[in-house]
């Protein structure tokens, strides 16, 4: 149930490690989406809590959520602010060059017909900056680290395609589907809240890693360096 699945609880705050399949908006079918199990996430108060930033249907991981109106709007000015720091973690289907660095490539949307809405390289477009590091080596493929500066829709998956010339594995969009879906996870969120505490959470290592052949001993050792 969603409600096993909380990493953080006060009374202005609500984090949880979305199940990927999940969509944050109710889709145009009308198939379940998060709404569906807000009655699950009240734990006490009488108002439904409110997602505050969006995670992709099949990204599992952090999602922050606000539980009364007046955290909602510091919440998000934070995001508008680029006070929030964000940690994936996506197993790419292929190994970038270089160990680690920062991918700046501006983002706009484009559609057709044939294919539909997607996000690419648009010198026009809005900014986007995502920092990454090579995490582990397996098969062929990599367990690569982001951190995203900005948050742009499908940021990290367009800039590992466009960025690093590796597409995240499973990507329905800007890749090929596999098996185990698509192995992108939003492991660590924390928000920041002036003198307050801040908000932190981190997501458990999902199964689908551990069977695409990247265990949780694959992220880093003891001294923050790349596991062989």
């Amino acid at each position: 149930m969603i409600g096993e699945r909380v990493l953080f609880l006060d009374g202005e705050a609500l984090v949880i490690d979305k199940p990927a399949g999940l969509p944050v908006d109710r889709p145009r079918d009308g198939s379940i989406a998060l709404e569906n199990h807000m009655s699950n996430l009240t734990f006490g108060f009488k108002r439904w809590p409110v997602p505050v930033h969006r995670l992709d249907r099949d990204t599992s991981g952090c999602l922050l959520l606000s539980r009364n109106p007046k955290a909602h709007a510091r919440f998000q000015q934070a995001f508008e602010q680029g006070l929030v720091s964000k940690r994936y973690v996506a197993i790419l289907d292929g190994v970038p060059s270089g160990g680690e660095g920062e991918i700046d490539i501006p983002l706009g949307k484009v559609s057709t017909i044939e294919t539909g809405w997607r996000m690419t390289r648009d010198p026009k477009g809005k900014s986007a900056r995502t920092a990454w590091k090579l995490l582990a080596e397996r098969d062929g493929r990599a367990l690569v680290e982001f951190r995203p500066a900005t948050g742009r829709t499908h940021q990290i998956r367009v800039h590992a395609l466009e960025g690093l010339g590796v597409a995240v594995l499973g990507d329905p969009t800007y890749g090929s589907a596999f098996p185990g879906g698509m192995m992108l996870h939003a492991i660590e969120l924390t928000i920041p809240r002036g003198e307050k505490e801040a908000i932190g959470a981190v997501a458990p290592w999902p199964e689908r890693f551990a069977a695409g052949g990247f265990a949780e001993e694959y992220v880093t050792d003891a001294a923050g360096d790349p596991a062989s």
